[in-house]
């Protein structure tokens, strides 16, 4: 190919990508296909579409394509302008090929003339060419490395040694003599050391896997991290306006402060506008949901699973076919709505309330309570667990019919014991099989208590 050591940065993401002639395209394009078919990326569509794409784009010279938000869009099918700040999936989807890679070249180092490569920092790949007298060397007939290593070994006259000559010829001499001892010890405590550390995997290995393992266990088969998907539905605040009408002291409300952590003057039966409310996009999320989502994250970070955290408009049904995920909330999510729609324990409303009700026509319903004043006191949830969703990814639901029921359900399914009671007389393959389970919690002073399980469901 001609190429020499120090062309190494084709490709480059200045722009100024140096000529490659039809074979050293050819073989980059070999090398390419070499890849995506290997073990390391035939479980991840999404990694080899990232990788070939930004293969064949520097390739043909489109450097403008690999760029971050460019890339989300046409891969990722997120709308132009979207705030890469806030949705790191090209970034997240960077490091995983990044990772596959290094995996791909630590197994097969010497196998091409050239390696490809996505340094950190850049999305556009570089091709790092072999030196010419090492891949001659490497392409030798396997005949001729074997002639040259036995030539080497006759010109040396060379012959095999039986070990217990060596160890007496190492004994044998005075300055050997008084550390062979201390050789021997420490070769034995390396041997002991390693037999304690095999015995151990061998233990880990045979223990059985915990309740909260074992539901959780479909995420580790994935290389891809966990959504946690939460809703923001849509608020409207009282407007300055309306403030400053219905308040003998309107400068009172001047600052946005004031105006979110104080009431305005209004009377049971003062009439209101519809421009007298104001929407508020940075607002809406459910108290119950978050501290769901911030313990489900800390529990999968703490089993080794890379989750994201995607809020509202921040996800698709895109994201939801491509990642496995939990999807937090009932009334104010639609993936919730959509998903469980049709399975043995659902969400509905009857009667103007909100409840779970169970399939069938004599099934049981389940719907919140108050006290005299409008207070929660008890609330229900379902945390559902799907195998195979609708989006053929493993799916995890965890829903009340009020936020304190899914504050609940992110308790209950990050805590083994509350499982493990849970799943005692459902069959013994359950962690196989879907399942939901149906948990009430009783709500004081706006907090909820330790979840109860009422109703399990598996098939």
């Amino acid at each position: 190919m001609g190429s020499t050591p120090e062309q190494i940065g084709r490709g480059h993401a200045d722009g100024d990508s140096w000529a490659l002639d039809d074979q050293e395209k050819t073989s980059i394009l070999r090398e390419l296909e070499s890849i995506l078919g290997s073990p390391f990326y035939q479980t991840s569509k999404r990694s080899q579409q990232f990788l070939s794409y930004v293969v064949r784009h520097q390739l043909e010279g489109n450097h403008d394509r690999l760029k971050e938000r460019t890339i989300g869009v046409d891969l990722f099918h997120r709308p132009v302008g979207y705030a890469t700040g806030d949705d790191p999936v090209v970034r997240v989807q960077a490091g995983e090929v990044r990772r596959r890679l290094e995996q791909y070249y630590h197994t097969n180092p010497n196998h091409s003339p050239v390696r490809i490569e996505l340094r950190p920092g850049s999305y556009a790949p570089q091709f790092r060419w072999a030196q010419p007298d090492l891949q001659q060397r490497d392409t030798a007939p396997a005949e001729l490395h074997e002639k040259d290593a036995l030539q080497g070994a006759i010109h040396r006259q060379e012959q095999p040694r039986p070990v217990r000559q060596v160890v007496e010829e190492i004994r044998r001499k005075p300055e050997n003599r008084k550390s062979v001892g201390w050789r021997w010890m420490l070769a034995s405590l390396a041997i002991v050391a390693g037999l304690v550390l095999v015995v151990a995997s061998i233990l880990r290995a045979k223990a059985p896997a915990t309740v909260l393992e074992q539901f959780w266990s479909p995420t580790l088969s994935s290389s891809e991290p966990v959504l946690i998907c939460m809703a923001k539905p849509s608020v409207y605040l009282p407007s300055l306006r309306l403030y400053q009408r219905h308040s003998k002291t309107p400068e009172k409300f001047l600052s946005q402060f004031e105006r979110l952590t104080s009431r305005p003057n209004l009377q049971p039966n003062d009439r209101l506008e519809w421009g007298d409310m104001v929407e508020y996009p940075d607002y809406g999320l459910a108290a119950g949901d978050v501290y769901a989502a911030v313990r489900l994250s800390a529990l999968l970070g703490k089993i080794g699973k890379m989750n994201q955290v995607r809020i509202g408009g921040n996800y698709s049904f895109e994201d939801l076919r491509n990642f496995p995920a939990v999807v937090i909330g009932a009334f104010n999510n639609r993936w919730t709505m959509q998903m469980t729609s049709n399975l043995h324990f659902g969400f509905a409303e009857e009667g103007g309330e909100s409840i779970i009700r169970e399939d069938g026509s004599a099934g049981r319903r389940w719907h919140s309570k108050t006290d005299s004043n409008g207070k929660a006191i008890e609330d229900f949830a379902v945390v559902t667990r799907l195998l195979n969703s609708k989006t053929g990814q493993f799916v995890v639901v965890v829903a009340g019919i009020k936020s304190y029921g899914t504050q609940a359900a992110g308790e209950f399914v990050s805590n083994s014991e509350g499982l493990e009671k849970a799943l005692r007389t459902s069959p013994k393959d359950w962690n196989r099989k879907n399942l939901q389970i149906v948990i009430h919690t009783a709500v004081t002073d706006s907090v909820p208590g330790p979840p109860e399980v009422v109703a399990t469901y598996v098939w």
